[in-house]
């Protein structure tokens, strides 16, 4: 295995480039499942398949040892429209891998693949390995890890690949879209009838701009809420409001529960009329320990850990997981999107050197 582990790098960025010229959108990622499920293959493994979720165990899987879950996402948003290049055109250039979703998340997706053949034919792992290439990450689908987890043996904890510059993030940020509405009474304007809804509704702003939730997280800082969208169903100049409804980002620190969120705003509103529902409590916070034997043996070899202000599968498990990987989370997303060559090389050393202190143990 020794020998191997430097020899990754080329046939990892030769993966990526095929997958970055094969379009992947959430969703519509058939053909990048075909292409992971064939590399894999292609190595000696037998993989599996549910939906466009591709998975494999190593050779030796061992049901009562302890499994950890190798894990990134192969779909990408869409182009946007400031791209200068060919989004599924992967040309290196000064040291970078150019294309869409080559830094979020496949640097990841393909550094994982490869670590996990690393240890595939290994025996007496402390740890079984499973590597996932899953699907509809950045929309959070409900076809994704999510619709995966169930297919798989019981996992003990997991490394998300998705750019983190090989730093540690051991918290993520949870995201709660709530849909608020404020009643009034209609009336009208000219002879000052009603109840103006929209006035009704500046008390609720202000607990929304104003109120700190007692609890700050040493890696997430405060609770965040933002109203970001006012409107009435009345579009007429003429007419007092008899409704005005509010939509509130909220980002969430591990130190709350969205039912405890909810119960306090609504103390804070202390008003019944007001209805706060919300879209999803899908995307919870999450957080690892930091005496983890992964967040552990991540501090060993330099890592450090923090809190990421973004979301990704990591919130959609049920099990302690690690997000690192390869990459720089601000490149994601973004118009003529990069990797550096360098990075996926040492990303692929830096993940073995931390699993060989977990996987290597006597």
């Amino acid at each position: 295995m020794e020998a191997n582990k430097h020899t990754y790098a080329s046939a990892a960025i030769a993966l990526l480039q095929k997958l970055i010229a094969t379009p992947s959108f959430s969703k519509e990622e058939d053909a990048t499942a075909s292409i992971l499920f064939d590399t894999l293959q292609q190595n000696g493994v037998t993989p599996n398949r549910h939906l466009n979720n591709v998975w494999a165990a190593n050779k030796n899987f061992d049901p009562a040892k302890p499994t950890i879950l190798l894990n990134s996402h192969h779909d990408t948003v869409k182009p946007n429209a400031g791209y200068t290049l060919d989004p599924y055109d992967p040309i290196i250039k000064e040291g970078k891998l150019y294309g869409l979703g080559s830094n979020d998340a496949g640097a990841s997706l393909v550094s994982l693949l490869h670590v996990f053949l690393h240890y595939y034919n290994a025996p007496n792992l402390s740890y079984n390995l499973i590597y996932a290439g899953t699907a509809e990450e950045e929309i959070s689908g409900k076809n994704g890890i999510e619709s995966l987890v169930p297919h798989l043996p019981a996992i003990d904890c997991a490394i998300i690949g998705e750019p983190t510059k090989m730093q540690l993030a051991v918290a993520e940020r949870g995201l709660m879209v709530l849909d608020v509405v404020v009643p009034g009474v209609a009336g009208h304007a000219a002879r000052g009838e009603g109840v103006n809804a929209i006035y009704q509704a500046l008390p609720v702003i202000d607990v929304f701009k104003n109120y700190v939730f007692p609890k700050s997280s040493d890696l997430l800082g405060p609770v965040q809420q933002t109203v970001t969208v006012i409107e009435t169903t009345n579009k007429a100049h003429n007419i007092v409001p008899p409704d005005c409804k509010l939509v509130v980002d909220v980002r969430v620190n591990e130190c709350y529960t969205f039912a405890q969120i909810l119960e306090e705003l609504n103390a804070q509103i202390n008003n019944a009329a007001v209805t706060i529902t919300p879209r999803s409590t899908r995307i919870k916070s999450s957080a690892i320990a930091l005496d983890h034997p992964l967040v552990k043996a991540g501090i060993a070899i330099g890592s450090k850990p923090y809190g990421s202000p973004t979301t990704s599968d990591k919130a959609l498990v049920s099990f302690p997981a690690l997000k690192m990987g390869p990459g720089e989370s601000a490149r994601s997303h973004s118009a003529d999107e990069f990797v550096y060559v360098e990075e996926i090389k040492n990303g692929i050393l830096k993940y073995i050197e931390l699993l060989d202190q977990v996987l290597l143990q006597k």
